[in-house]
């Protein structure tokens, strides 16, 4: 298995990023809402998953049916809070892991 990749996000309420992985293009729209920080996720041109919750060591896709080359988790370095978007690309770091079924 290959080492996670960390996916660089800025500390924005609102962005969108589109990112190679895996010999495939992925496109991630990542949003802060009252309720929690939020994803969707495209995988070459094709929406894959909209408003995705986004916590703390929870994988984000889990299945493999969904076509995606891996997973994605969001993982807290100062304890085991979900992530808001203050905090991103220092606090929370979004990794991705390749393979299906992480």
């Amino acid at each position: 298995m290959i080492d996670p990749a960390v996916i660089p996000l800025s500390a924005v309420a609102s962005q969108t990023l589109t990112v190679p992985l895996s010999g495939h293009t992925a496109r991630l729209n990542v949003y802060q809402l009252n309720t929690g920080l939020f994803m969707d996720i495209s995988l070459d041109e094709a929406l894959i998953m909209a408003g995705v919750l986004c916590q703390d060591r929870t994988w984000i896709i889990r299945k493999a049916y969904y076509g995606f080359p891996g997973d994605l988790v969001f993982i807290d370095s100062q304890g085991t809070s979900d992530p808001d978007y203050s905090g991103l690309g220092d606090r929370w770091s979004l990794y991705y892991q390749e393979g299906q079924n992480v």
